[in-house]
């Protein structure tokens, strides 16, 4: 199958993949050998305290979310 990447960066899923999933809003995201790879979380695995572990790991701040939420709301 064939997914367009948009001038927003986002790419749909199509719909004919997604049914083969179990309910999912998240997936990891991974670039292998030149591969993007997507591998869906189910929505109960995350806890707060892995979603922490993630940001801290990604250098991700309190200040740098504000920062971006006063950056989105300008638009």
């Amino acid at each position: 199958m064939l997914a367009k990447l948009s001038a927003k960066n986002q790419i749909t899923i199509p719909k004919k993949i997604l049914e083969k999933l179990p309910p999912v809003k998240y997936f990891e995201i991974s670039l292998e050998d030149g591969v993007i790879v997507l591998r869906p979380i189910p929505e109960n695995s995350l806890s707060l305290t892995e979603i922490r572990k993630k940001m801290k790991k990604l250098g991700i701040t309190e200040e740098t979310v504000a920062e971006a939420i006063k950056w989105a709301r300008k638009r």
